[in-house]
C-alpha cells in the first residue's frame, strides 16, 4: 500500500487570524530594537544538518523491528555510519493505541517485540539502548493534533492506530508533556519529527470526522492559505514541545523537527522553533517534485543556520528517478541536499539498496560540504528556469559550486571567477567532487552540464575580498530577526509540480509556500538585481524596510557597506533611515534615503563585538513594502 496515494481534502478553517506588523509585537515591544543577542534556534544538538536514516518512505506505517535495525545494520556495515549518519527514525506506523485509564501511549508489540522484554508496558527502551550501543540516535515520530497523518490520508488500515475514537487519539495535542517524557525521559529516544495533519485535517465537515472515525478539531492551518491559519497557535504548540524537551533532556542532546510543509509562513519562523524545519510538502520520488522541493529552500539560506537548518524532506533516493537505473538524478538529488545544508536523511530499504546508490550517499566530499563547520547554505549565483549556479563558503575559504541543470537538453554553461567572488585575473583551481579530476581556469571555464546533471566542485582562488567575507559569502552568521514581510505572500518561484499524491486532480498546483519577499543574498527581496541609484551591487543583502539583521562576528574588525532603498522600490517618496549596533549598542546610521539617492557608506570599527545588528526603519508603510539594499556588507579583519 503507498499512502502517499490519497486526494487532499477540501479545508474549512474556523480558525483565523490577521498577521501583526513585525515592527510592533503583540506586547508593544518594538522588534527592530537591537538586543545584543543570537535569537536563531539554539536548543538541542543541531550544530551541523542532520544525517541518517528515516522509516516512511521505504516502509509508509508498515515499519517493524527488523526492518529498522536491518537498515541500521546495513549502514554500520558499508561504513555509512562512520560518514556520519547516525539518526535512526522511526516514522508513523509504530503505536498502536492511547490507553484512556492513564493516557499512556501503548507500542504495537507485535512489530517492535524488544518492547516486550520489560516488565510492564511494552517499551522502546531495549530498542533505544541497542541502537545507542550500536552508535546510533535515535528519533520517533508523533503529531501537533489528536490524530496523525496516515489517520487522515491512508486508504487501508496498515499499522494505524486501533480502539475506540479515544483510543485512536495517539498525536501530542491535549498530552504534549506526557509524550515528551514518555518519549525522552523513559524510551531515551533522541529527536522528534512532529507533524502537523492533525491539526489541518480533521475539520468538523471532513469526511472521517462526519463518519464517526476520528473528533473533530478546528483546522489552525490551511496550507493553501496563510491568512486562514492561525500561526500563534501554532507556535504555542510547538513552545509548549520546547519547554519539555528541555525539561526532560537537562543535557541538551536532542533534535526536533518541524514538519508543517511550508504552511503558516513557518519558512519565517522555523528557524527560531526546531532543529530543522519542513519548507514544502513531502517529496516523491519524481524528477519534478524533487525540483518543488529543492525551489522552496534554496533561496532561504538566510533561513538556515548552525542549531536550525532548512528541510526540504529526505531524501528519496533508491525509487522511481532516483533508482539504480537513474543515476544522474540520484546524484542531482544528493548533490543538491548537501549543498544546501539540508537534512541527508535516507529514505530507502537500505537492506536492498544496490551498491551504486549507496556509493551516492557515501561520497565523503559531498558530505564534508554539507556537513562543513562554517555553516553556510549555497547561495544562487546564477539564476534561470532551467540552469542554476549554486555557491557556499567553506570553514577553510574554499567554495563549493554546483552547476545544475533542471532541464532535458545539454547546456553549455560558462562559469566564471566572479559567481565564485574570486579574482579573475587570478587562477581558480577546481576538484571535481564526483570523479575526483583537477582542473584550473582563469577568469572563465566552459563547461557542458547533461539534462538533469549537477557538477559540483570544490573551489580554491583569490578572494575579491581579500581582507574578509562579505555577508552574503557567510548566510550561516546572518540572522534576519525581522525581515519586514508584514503580508506573506506565496512565493512564485517555486517550480509547480504534479504532486503524485493527487495526479491531475482538482486545479493544480498554485504557489503555496509563503517566503516571496525574505532576504535575499545578493538580490532584492523579489530576485531582482541590487541597485541603489543606478549603482548596481553585486554582492550585498536584499531586504526589506522596517527589518533587523544579526550577524555574528568571529574575529573581524569592521563593518562596512553602501547602503540605500533599492531602485525596484514601488514608493520613492518612504524614507528609510539605516542604524547599526553593536552587541545593542548603537554604533553607526544615515540620514533619511529616499529611492534615487546614492548609496550612503555605513562603516563602524566592530573589534570585540560578538553581535552586530543591522536595522532599516521606515515610519509609516502604509502602501507597498520597501526594498532596501545593504550594498557589498561585508565583515574585514
Amino acid at each position: 500500500m503507498t499512502l502517499r496515494h490519497y486526494i487532499l481534502p477540501a479545508i474549512a478553517l474556523c480558525a483565523s487570524t490577521s498577521l501583526q506588523a513585525q515592527t510592533v509585537a503583540a506586547d508593544g515591544v518594538d522588534a527592530l530594537a537591537p538586543t545584543g543577542r543570537w535569537s536563531a534556534y539554539q536548543m538541542g544538538s543541531a550544530q551541523l544538518p542532520p544525517m541518517g536514516w528515516n522509516s516512511w518512505n521505504a516502509f509508509f506505517t508498515e515499519i517493524d523491528e527488523d526492518k529498522l535495525l536491518g537498515s541500521a545494520r546495513r549502514i554500520l556495515d558499508t561504513g555509512l555510519a562512520k560518514k556520519g549518519y547516525r539518526f535512526i527514525n522511526i516514522d508513523d506506523g509504530w503505536w498502536l493505541k492511547r490507553r484512556t485509564s492513564d493516557n499512556k501511549l501503548i507500542i504495537r508489540a507485535d512489530k517492535f517485540p524488544s518492547s516486550r522484554t520489560v516488565k510492564g508496558d511494552p517499551s522502546f527502551r531495549p530498542l533505544t539502548d541497542k541502537l545507542h550501543a550500536m552508535g546510533f540516535k535515535a528519533g520517533i515520530y508523533s503529531d501537533l493534533g489528536r490524530n496523525s497523518c496516515s489517520q487522515a490520508y491512508s486508504d487501508g488500515p496498515a499499522q494505524l492506530p486501533e480502539g475506540t475514537v479515544a483510543e485512536r487519539e495517539v498525536g501530542l495535542y491535549g498530552h504534549s508533556d506526557q509524550d515528551i517524557r514518555l518519549y525522552f525521559a523513559d524510551w531515551g529516544f533522541d529527536a522528534i519529527k512532529v507533524d502537523g495533519c492533525g491539526i489541518r485535517a480533521f475539520a468538523a465537515d471532513a469526511d472521517r470526522v462526519r463518519n464517526g472515525q476520528f473528533r473533530a478539531l478546528p483546522p489552525l492551518i490551511d496550507q493553501h492559505s496563510i491568512t486562514r491559519s492561525d500561526i500563534p497557535a501554532v507556535k504555542a504548540l510547538f513552545a509548549d514541545i520546547n519547554q519539555s524537551l528541555v525539561k526532560y533532556n537537562p543535557d541538551g542532546d536532542y533534535m526536533l523537527s518541524l514538519c508543517i510543509w511550508g504552511s503558516a509562513n513557518v519558512r519565517s519562523w522555523g528557524k527560531d522553533v526546531g532543529s530543522i524545519s519542513r519548507t514544502s510538502d513531502d517529496i516523491s520520488p519524481d524528477w519534478g517534485r524533487m525540483l518543488t522541493n529543492y525551489d522552496s529552500a534554496v533561496r532561504r539560506a538566510f533561513y538556515a543556520h548552525p542549531g536550525s537548518w532548512n528541510d526540504p524532506d529526505m531524501l528519496f533516493i533508491g525509487k522511481g528517478d532516483f533508482d539504480a537505473d537513474h543515476l544522474t538524478e540520484a546524484r542531482s538529488h544528493f548533490a543538491l541536499w548537501a549543498m544546501m545544508n539540508a537534512p541527508l536523511l535516507i529514505g530507502a530499504d537500505l537492506r536492498a539498496t544496490p551498491q551504486p546508490l549507496l556509493d551516492i550517499f557515501g561520497n565523503t566530499e559531498l558530505i564534508a560540504l554539507n556537513q562543513d563547520a562554517a555553516g553556510n547554505q549555497a547561495t544562487v549565483a546564477f539564476d534561470s528556469d532551467g540552469f542554476q549556479i549554486l555557491v557556499k563558503t567553506l570553514a577553510n575559504s574554499d567554495k563549493a559550486v554546483a552547476l545544475f541543470n533542471r532541464g532535458l537538453a545539454p547546456v553549455d554553461a560558462v562559469l566564471t571567477a566572479e559567481h565564485l567572488k574570486f579574482r579573475a585575473d587570478r587562477p581558480v583551481a577546481l576538484s571535481n567532487l564526483w570523479t575526483g579530476a583537477k582542473s584550473a581556469f582563469t577568469r572563465e571555464m566552459k563547461l557542458q552540464v547533461q539534462p538533469r546533471e549537477t557538477l559540483v566542485f570544490r573551489a580554491k582562488g583569490v578572494h575579491v575580498l581579500a581582507e574578509g567575507l562579505y555577508l552574503s559569502e557567510q548566510p550561516g552568521a546572518v540572522n534576519p530577526a525581522v525581515d519586514g514581510v508584514t503580508q506573506p505572500e506565496p512565493d512564485p518561484s517555486i517550480y509547480r509540480s504534479i504532486p503524485g499524491w493527487r495526479g491531475t486532480r482538482g486545479i493544480g498546483e498554485r504557489p503555496l509556500y509563503a517566503g516571496w519577499g525574505g532576504a535575499m543574498a545578493d538580490a532584492t527581496p523579489y530576485n531582482q538585481a541590487l541597485v541603489v541609484a543606478g549603482r548596481t551591487f553585486s554582492s550585498g543583502i536584499g531586504i526589506l524596510a522596517n527589518s533587523r539583521l544579526e550577524v555574528r562576528n568571529k574575529g573581524f574588525a569592521r563593518f562596512t557597506a553602501s547602503v540605500g532603498v533599492d531602485d525596484s522600490a514601488l514608493d520613492g517618496d518612504q524614507p528609510v533611515r539605516f542604524f547599526l549596533y553593536g552587541d545593542g549598542k548603537a554604533i553607526a546610521s544615515t540620514p533619511p534615503l529616499r529611492r534615487g539617492a546614492p548609496a550612503r557608506p555605513l562603516e563602524a570599527d566592530v573589534k570585540g563585538v560578538a553581535i552586530i545588528e543591522l536595522v532599516a526603519r521606515a515610519d509609516d508603510v502604509t502602501k507597498n513594502a520597501v526594498p532596501v539594499t545593504w550594498g557589498d556588507a561585508a565583515l574585514r579583519r
